[in-house]
């Protein structure tokens, strides 16, 4: 695919694009390791998922970081 096509395409379009591209560089690598060593595809791995943040904890680190760059405007240290 040429580089005017791709400028040309939807934000629905590019991201359904990656997401092809991934999986097909996925499948790719998995038949690389079944032709390298004979062996079965790895499995897929799930990963961590991620923790979410509570709205007080997230308004904590806002005040605290706030509070920090404030002391740095005033040239104040501790």
């Amino acid at each position: 695919m040429q580089m005017k096509e791709i400028l040309n395409l939807s934000v629905a379009k590019l991201k359904r694009l990656a997401a092809l591209k991934s999986k097909i560089e996925r499948l790719q690598s998995q038949l690389e390791a079944v032709v390298a060593n004979g062996a079965k595809a790895p499995t897929k791995t799930t990963g961590r998922k991620r923790r979410k943040m509570s709205a007080a904890a997230r308004r904590k680190i806002s005040l605290a970081a706030k509070a920090r760059w404030a002391k740095v405007r005033t040239g104040k240290s501790k």
